[in-house]
Parts: structure tokens; C-alpha cells; sequence
């Protein structure tokens, strides 16, 4: 099965890139030949993806205009209290178009046509992309530490057991979810009813705490994949070795461009 959707969180500005994003949202800037979006677009359509739902916050009317010109279907989903909620409230903005199996993807991540096609290729109906070769990303990473990272480990099944920031510790840790997610029809579909019943739980409770995050307000897309794996649901990793990276810092942002340099001819 094909998955032609994607649903792409792009609410927040990115203030750890400091100027790059006075003026344009963190997915508009540029690494190399384009911006981070651009290069996320051009790897979602090398496996079929021809439909995006973009969340946006920050400088969304730049972003609009942009992604019209680049994306032949879009559809554009506010977060006006972008400022003060986080992704998972930001995800489930989108709650309506959790109706048909989607890929979910962070906006500030940068991965090759090789990992998209690893997603697509997979048969999970609850998959997270999840990079074995995390650690040597970190490396020389002094602006991000490990620490920050969103680790995982794995279950004896195989399945996916602890997700997120400090959800475990570093030296334990099988891998690091990129931000990319698969849903297939089951798994689109568990998600969904599983934000109905958080948004009734959470209604006029968004101070009160869910899973590692202080407050419900301010949750992480990780808690939600948490909450799911402690209520019995399975979710699957979909194992990769890199080609992939975070930009949340200008030292991130370098090494980016390092990597679509390097992986030029994996886009073309």
C-alpha cells in the first residue's frame, strides 16, 4: 500500500537558530541547494506521498506561499496558540486528517530519499523511523547533547518500549526517532481516537501533567507514542543508519548541509 499522505508539524519558530528564522519559519531555512522542506518534499515523493497537511504557527502567510508554489495538493492547518503549546497540541490541530494512513514528520528534520523509502517499504501499522547510528551524529555536537535526544529501546519482540527525551538513558539505548512516523490504516486510525480521548481527558486540564511532560499543554508527539505502548498497543521501529539530521542549532545547521552534500545524488 501506498501511503500518499503526509502531515507535517511546522507550528514553532526555531529561536536556537537565532536570525535564520526572523523572518521565516525553521522549515524555510535554506541547507544547500534548498530549504529544509524542500528536501523533506523531494524525499516524501520519491515514495508516492503526493498530499501534504501542513500545521503552521510561526510566519504561517510566508509559509503558505511557499509551499503552494512547491506542493501540487496542500492544505494548511492553524495552531494560533503556537506560542505556548507544544507538538503534541500542535499535532492534534490536524486531528481531521487522521483519516487515511499518513506519514507524520517533524519539520525541522532533514532525511534521504533512502529513509523515506524505508518507511514505505515497511508493513507497520504503527511505525516509528527510529536511526541505530544515532550516537555518531552526536559526536562534536556541543549545542545539542545526547541528552536531548529522543532514545528508544526495544522490547523482546522487537517492538518499541521506551520513546523520548530522557525516557531512558543514553547508554541504554537501541536508537533515536527521528520525528518520522508511519500510520497505516489501523495505526492512523488508533491515533485518532487516541487524541478524542486525550482532548475530552484534557479539557480545562491542560496544566495537569501526561506521561514525562509537566503539563498536558506542553507534551511531547513521544508522550503520545508512550501513552499508546503503556496502554498494550505495539508500535514497530522501522530501523535505519543515519542519513538523517536535526536542525535546532547553527552547528546542526552545518552539518546538514554536510549531509545533503554528501547524499546529493541519493535526490536526484
Amino acid at each position: 500500500m501506498t501511503i500518499k499522505r503526509a502531515i507535517l508539524i511546522a507550528a514553532g519558530r526555531g529561536k536556537r537558530l537565532g536570525a535564520h528564522t526572523e523572518e521565516i519559519p525553521k522549515c524555510m531555512v535554506e541547507v544547500g541547494a534548498q530549504p529544509i522542506l524542500g528536501w523533506v518534499w523531494k524525499a516524501l515523493a520519491s515514495v508516492g506521498v503526493d498530499e501534504l497537511v501542513v500545521i503552521r504557527g510561526y510566519r504561517g502567510d510566508v509559509l503558505e506561499n511557499f509551499v503552494r508554489a512547491l506542493v501540487p495538493k496542500v492544505t494548511f492547518v492553524d495552531n494560533p496558540e503556537w506560542q505556548t503549546n507544544n507538538v503534541l497540541l500542535s499535532m492534534g490541530c490536524a486531528r481531521k486528517y487522521f483519516d487515511q494512513p499518513t506519514y507524520v514528520t517533524y519539520s525541522d528534520i532533514i532525511f534521504t530519499p533512502k529513509v523515506a523509502r524505508a518507511a514505505a517499504d515497511s508493513t507497520a501499522e504503527l511505525g516509528l523511523v527510529i536511526d541505530r547510528d544515532f550516537r555518531s551524529i552526536y559526536e562534536g555536537r556541543t549545542e545539542h547533547p545526547l541528552e536531548e535526544g529522543e532514545v528508544s529501546d526495544l522490547m523482546p519482540d522487537g517492538t518499541v518500549a521506551r520513546v523520548g527525551k530522557r525516557a531512558l538513558p543514553p547508554s541504554e539505548a537501541v536508537g533515536e526517532y527521528i520525528g518520522l512516523a508511519r500510520l497505516g490504516a489501523r495505526g492512523v486510525a488508533t491515533v485518532a481516537n487516541t487524541l478524542d480521548q486525550l482532548t475530552m481527558k484534557f479539557a480545562g486540564r491542560e496544566h495537569e501533567p501526561f506521561q514525562r511532560a509537566l503539563t498536558y499543554r506542553n507534551a511531547y508527539q513521544t508522550d503520545l507514542w508512550q501513552a499508546l505502548i503503556d496502554d498494550g498497543i505495539k508500535i514497530d521501529p522501522i530501523l535505519i543508519d543515519g542519513q538523517w539530521r536535526e536542525i535546532d542549532t547553527g552547528q546542526d545547521l552545518d552539518r546538514a548541509r554536510e549531509l545533503v552534500e554528501s547524499a546529493s545524488k541519493d535526490w536526484s
